[in-house]
């Protein structure tokens, strides 16, 4: 009856100076998830995402890659230690909640003055008779004490919620850096590719010019040229070797790339060279968008991170109101070490509670607050772009796939066309009824043809890959 009359009395006064403390309003934004229903006129239901990146990609060399960069990579390693500090923010938040208890033992010396009301007190005092008591006086003690915050107003249950929430969006940022890490070690593996038989495709034609080159000079020494087309020429030769060189590195810069995606030093990377031009792309299902929601991490990540800014709000508010602590304490105390064991005389217990609300100058609680809505309505103008991006990216990828697919099929055929030019203009330039600049004319293009043709596979595979990923594959 007693305890229940305290906490009566307590709620009352706590409510009393609650309703006499003005607290700023909140300000809301109704969150909007609605996205169109379909990608243009796509409506397929069948989303790819939820294939798993092991399935998903056939080539052996890839996915023995991408298990080298999941183990190794720095990036996501140091992801996964974000995960940790935020679990360790729970275990904190957690502690918060339930009473500080802990253990005190100490020893200490006093002298007052004898002309002092302590020192009269003291002199006049006989705690064991016949015997005076020390000057100066020794002071040991032992006790626990406890220390506890009730959570009336359930802020420190709100801050440990808002740290749960924190750290799954860490997850999702997790599985959104493993995402785009998938990718990127795809990405970057195809481009690899490319450029090996872009360097084929570039010997091949020096192999070409050289043949063509010798001809020119008998040609030359028949006197049915003259000194310029051998010069043209052997220019058009140092020229496809000064672009051999340059695809060299650039084929180097990208090993490296996928070294460093992988977290080690430089090495060769194992693949599989030939036959770039009859890899098939992948088959794309989209689903509907608003698969995004439950399948991209970083619109997880950004909901969750709305949620947590949400219940930031209800901890700053809660600062408004009255905090009830209790503290506590038990132990021993005495002058003298061998008096320590005399009960009752040596015990000390303490007991109290306080019930504290700001009043005046609350400008630091009432600007946390302030904070803590504004954060709120940045995570939702966030978690808005986010979903807006995602949708944006697939659809971008989808045109750039389907335009993509149009572009190699006219490229091939202009390639096929130019290889059968040069035929034509070799035996035309032989028997003379060709000029030697359409003959490099047409080696010209048709090295260019081939490179861009190479260029725009890799770029169908890339598309692909991107949008996999854009779908929010990868992760699981």
């Amino acid at each position: 009856m007693y305890k229940h009359r305290i906490f009566q009395t307590i709620t009352v006064l706590g409510t009393v100076m609650a309703l006499g403390c003005k607290i700023p309003a909140v300000v809301q934004r109704t969150e909007n998830k609605s996205v169109p229903s379909a990608y243009s006129n796509n409506a397929d239901t069948t989303n790819m995402a939820a294939m798993q990146w092991r399935n998903y990609f056939t080539d052996k060399n890839l996915i023995s890659l991408i298990d080298t960069a999941i183990k190794n990579n720095q990036e996501l390693q140091i992801t996964l230690q974000e995960i940790e500090i935020a679990r360790n923010e729970i275990r904190m938040r957690k502690g918060d909640i339930l009473p500080a208890v802990g253990v005190r033992a100490g020893v200490g010396v006093e002298k007052v003055g004898r002309y002092t009301s302590q020192g009269a007190g003291d002199a006049s005092t006989d705690i064991i008779p016949g015997k005076e008591v020390p000057d100066p006086l020794m002071d040991y003690g032992a006790s626990l004490y406890a220390n506890w915050e009730v959570d009336i107003w359930k802020k420190l249950h709100n801050a440990k919620k808002a740290a749960v929430t924190r750290y799954l969006s860490t997850v999702e940022g997790k599985n959104f850096v493993l995402t785009n890490l998938i990718a990127e070690v795809a990405n970057s593996y195809y481009e690899l590719l490319a450029l090996d038989n872009q360097l084929a495709v570039v010997r091949q034609n020096i192999e070409l010019q050289n043949r063509a080159l010798e001809i020119v000079k008998i040609q030359k020494e028949a006197s049915r040229v003259t000194e310029l087309a051998v010069q043209k020429f052997q220019a058009e030769v140092l020229n496809s070797r000064g672009l051999e060189y340059e695809i060299l590195q650039k084929r180097k810069e990208t090993e490296n790339r996928i070294n460093l995606l992988l977290g080690r030093y430089p090495q060769e990377i194992p693949r599989n060279r030939e036959n770039f031009l009859d890899l098939v792309p992948s088959a794309v299902h989209t689903g509907i968008p608003s698969q995004l929601l439950a399948n991209r991490p970083d619109i997880k990540q950004a909901e969750l991170d709305l949620a947590a800014a949400k219940i930031d709000v209800k901890v700053a508010r809660a600062e408004f109101y009255p905090s009830f602590g209790i503290s506590a304490a038990f132990g021993l105390q005495a002058f003298k070490p061998s008096y320590l064991v005399r009960f009752p005389e040596s015990m000390l217990y303490s007991l109290a509670g306080d019930l504290a609300a700001p009043l005046i100058n609350r400008n630091g609680i009432k600007a946390e607050f302030l904070n803590a809505n504004a954060r709120q309505l940045q995570s939702m103008y966030n978690y808005e772009k986010t979903i807006l991006n995602a949708y944006l990216e697939v659809s971008t990828q989808l045109s750039n796939i389907e335009n993509l697919e149009k572009r190699y099929g006219l490229k091939s055929g202009q390639v096929d066309a130019l290889n059968k030019s040069i035929e034509v203009s070799n035996d035309l330039f032989k028997s003379a009824r060709a000029d030697y600049l359409e003959v490099l004319m047409t080696q010209r293009d048709a090295l260019e043809s081939k490179l861009e043709l190479i260029d725009t596979k890799k770029e169908q595979l890339n598309a692909v890959v991107n949008v996999y990923r854009d779908l929010g594959g990868g992760w699981k």
